[in-house]
């Protein structure tokens, strides 16, 4: 269940509330009543890299590097 707290409440409580989302939790920020905005952690901390996370997902084909066609504006 998502926790719901209206923008004023959000403005005071704002450090506990993204602890709170850094720990999983489902925050919603509501507008006069009405849900607008929901709080969530980023997948990761800055500088936290993985590498070759996406080895497999794209193919360079081999005739990358060769040269472009006589007349190829790049426009089409």
């Amino acid at each position: 269940m998502a926790t719901i707290v209206n923008m004023h409440e959000a403005k005071s409580r704002l450090s506990a509330l993204v602890e709170k989302a850094e720990r999983g939790e489902d925050i919603v920020i509501a507008r006069n009543g009405k849900p607008v905005v929901r709080l969530v952690a980023t997948s990761g901390a800055v500088g936290e890299r993985q590498f070759g996370r996406h080895e497999g997902l794209l193919k360079v084909p081999d005739d990358f590097n060769d040269p472009l066609p006589e007349g190829f504006d790049g426009l089409t």
